[in-house]
């Protein structure tokens, strides 16, 4: 079995990234900017934020990060929104999730100017990704996707299952895979028989928040199985994919941590980096 490894992966599309920011920068005497909002002290969006600025760093981008309590207001944080969709240094604008129950979601999604949303979450976006046109792709399915094309790429003709529905992954996810004319089962939770799915699948992207619900006998043979799950359980983090288990089967698989995470974050680079580029023709 392939042990994908995802913090290996990320490091070369760095070093790519790294390469493309200089020759970007000789070319138009600037680069690109990445600014991210964070509201509030959650630990793990800390962490993560914190991660992301030292990426960008090391790739040569324009990184800064705006820091607002619990308590900001969403106009604040609105008008903030505006004043960087109008600010040409900017190329990419992200604003970490989750944010205080009192700020809406939707709304400071819909307020980054869709050219500027590296997330990929603004419904322009994802409208132009269902349809097949050029778009920001969430970080995270983008990530999974170039994992699997490293495995097989030609994915043309392939059965791919993906378990979990939600916005973040799973339909952006499909749509990335059905782009590469596999055919496409989105299962989740309600699914009647989601063994009898998985054990059809050439592919399985595992993205629902249960801990190792795919097991071994849910795999066959020579399977390329990505595990997007990150769940906190008495012995550890696990991924939504019985590693052991899957391990004996499976083609290829990625570890939980160390295989989608570190990717996320290189394909928020990219994703900036490619904003910048758009912005420029």
């Amino acid at each position: 079995m392939i042990l994908i490894d995802g913090k290996k992966a990320a490091a070369e599309l760095r070093a790519e990234l790294k390469e493309e920011v200089a020759e970007l920068k000789s070319k138009h005497n600037k680069v690109p900017g990445l600014t991210v909002i964070l509201i509030g002290d959650l630990t793990p969006s800390q962490i993560y934020v914190r991660n992301k600025e030292k990426s960008a760093n090391e790739v040569g981008l324009k990184s800064e990060v705006i820091k607002y309590p619990d308590s900001v207001e969403e106009k604040t944080v609105l008008e903030k929104i505006q004043e960087l969709n109008s600010d040409e240094t900017v190329s990419g604008i992200l604003v970490q999730l989750p944010l205080p129950k009192h700020i809406d979601k939707q709304k400071v999604i819909e307020a980054i100017d869709p050219s500027k949303d590296v997330d990929g979450f603004h419904p322009m976006n994802v409208g132009n990704l269902s349809s097949g046109y050029e778009s920001s792709i969430p970080c995270t399915p983008l990530g999974c996707y170039l994992l699997i094309k490293k495995i097989e790429p030609n994915l043309s003709g392939k059965k791919a299952v993906v378990v979990g529905r939600s916005n973040l992954n799973g339909k952006p996810m499909t749509q990335l895979l059905l782009k590469e004319n596999c055919t496409v089962t989105i299962t989740h939770s309600k699914t009647k028989d989601l063994k009898a799915e998985c054990l059809e699948a050439d592919i399985i992207v595992a993205a629902v928040g249960i801990p190792e619900l795919v097991r071994g006998d849910w795999v066959k043979r020579d399977a390329i199985v990505i595990d997007v799950g990150i769940n906190k359980t008495d012995n550890g983090i696990v991924g939504d994919v019985h590693f052991d288990e899957v391990s004996k089967n499976a083609k290829a698989l990625t570890p939980v941590p160390g295989g989608v995470g570190p990717m996320t974050i290189a394909c928020l680079l990219k994703n900036t980096i490619d904003c910048f580029k758009r912005s420029q023709i």
